[in-house]
């Protein structure tokens, strides 16, 4: 760790000695959004020039059309890492930095690389792209600790926040808690407390998952009504409205109900992140904000989210509209999934999804970890397929919540003996790019490789 706090700091200082405009390039999830406000914020801050571009991967056709742009200097965070003979090759009369932390390519590079994998003693889970920028604009000037805690929405959209932070993430939260950005608290962890009503939330929670309750809406009113809870008017309650006693019946009642499983009963309870600064709704609980971020990336309104993190009312109003038609195309894939025998092959070990064009493939990542957090399939790995607008497929890889396999190992290799095509991603979930005309070969390729893990 400390070697790489001690880079972070040399690097930020050659970079402090750049003049011109810097062309910011950054990926379309939570992530890279946060990891584009941070920097946006430190940069206008400081006077710094620069034009931002969101991409949904970052492969030859983006960096010829980035090569074409006038600027002498570039900074790409999170993502870049396993481009960087594409960026030498492309880019070589430029002056490069990459703040990312994904898997590194094998090449000599004369890019100014910050990236956790060239350190030994880091896990994934101990820094995310946004952590990363974060570490970097804190380096520039002392006063960019105010953004911290988006740096922890940056981490917690790519799954590092499991009952807590470590590493350089405990760093970051510590910065976020002593700057009073972020309350921590002890409580239910469920998705929805803050924006969603009690039922609903039990209803579409899948981590934790609830025997009998979660996907049941019968099994959720038989289950509030043992618990002791009633309705408030016409509807339940939020979350966070429950009093004190309902509060304790809920969580008795979760734990009664979880009694048996494979995981601890108690672990629905774990720390709750606050943004002390935001108004009430998904931007209050650093879960639901990173959510909404998601949300706008992909349904390819990756700026209006980053504009959400710089704290524009208007963009709030416009993200939070966009965050029900997530939902809703969310709900739509679902409902194909349970509902569609074709395109589905299920076998012991796996599950492999071929949407074709029934999904978006902005989607299809997201319910591949749906799918992934239900109790069906904890031992299975998830491969997620859809069709894209220009003739290609996306693939997603998740693995279900008890399984124990290097994903981006796993796909890597699939596509390698498929041919040379883009993948990326982490041990926990990743993703990879091939042509429609492929889809076949690959699906035989896969299953073959899945059926010998």
């Amino acid at each position: 760790m400390k070697a790489f706090l001690e880079k972070t700091k040399a690097l930020a200082q050659k970079f402090n000695d750049i003049s011109g405009v810097i062309k910011v390039v950054s990926h379309l999830d939570a992530d890279g959004i946060c990891s584009a406000a941070i920097l946006s914020k430190a940069f206008s801050r400081r006077g710094i020039k620069f034009s931002l571009s969101i991409v949904k991967r970052l492969d030859r056709s983006i960096l010829e059309s980035l090569a074409l742009e006038p600027y002498k200097t570039f900074l790409f965070t999170d993502l870049g890492s396993g481009s960087l003979s594409l960026i030498e090759e492309l880019l070589k009369d430029k002056l490069v930095f990459v703040l990312d932390h994904h898997k590194l390519e094998k090449t000599k590079t004369s890019v100014e690389l910050l990236n956790p994998n060239s350190f030994g003693d880091i896990a994934y889970e101990e820094i995310s792209g946004a952590g990363i920028a974060y570490l970097f604009v804190r380096s520039l000037d002392h006063n960019n600790v105010d953004l911290a805690y988006l740096a922890l929405i940056g981490a917690i959209g790519d799954l590092q926040e499991q009952n807590g932070f470590i590493g350089l993430n405990k760093l970051i939260l510590n910065d976020a808690v002593d700057n009073e950005d972020i309350e921590v608290r002890q409580g239910l962890v469920m998705f929805g407390m803050q924006s969603r009503t009690l039922d609903k939330v039990l209803l579409y929670n899948t981590d934790p998952y609830i025997p009998g309750v979660t996907g049941d809406r019968e099994g959720v009113n038989s289950f509030l009504y043992d618990a002791g809870i009633k309705k408030r008017g016409k509807d339940y309650p939020r979350i966070i409205d429950l009093n004190e006693e309902e509060i304790k019946k809920l969580i008795t009642a979760i734990i009664l109900k979880r009694m048996g499983s494979e995981k601890k009963p108690e672990d629905v309870l774990g720390p709750v992140y606050i943004m002390k600064n935001e108004e009430e709704g998904p931007t209050k609980d650093a879960k639901e904000f990173s959510t909404l971020l998601n949300s706008c990336g992909r349904l390819n309104k990756a700026s209006l989210g980053v504009a959400v993190c710089l704290k524009d009312k208007k963009a709030r109003e416009e993200a939070l509209e966009l965050l029900a038609e997530y939902r809703r195309e969310i709900v739509k894939a679902l409902n194909w999934f349970y509902s569609k025998k074709e395109g589905v092959i299920e076998k012991e070990k796996y599950i492999l999804i071929n949407a074709e064009g029934e999904i978006k493939d902005t989607i299809i990542g997201t319910l591949a970890s749906i799918i992934s957090n239900a109790n069906f399939y904890r031992k299975k790995v998830i491969l997620a397929m859809a069709y894209g607008l220009a003739g290609e497929i996306k693939i997603s890889a998740r693995g279900g919540r008890d399984l124990d396999i290097n994903l981006q190992e796993l796909l890597v290799g699939i596509i390698r003996k498929l041919g040379k095509f883009e993948s990326g991603g982490h041990k926990m979930a990743c993703g990879a790019v091939i042509p429609q005309e492929k889809e076949k070969e690959f699906i035989e390729i896969a299953c073959n490789v899945l059926n010998n893990i």
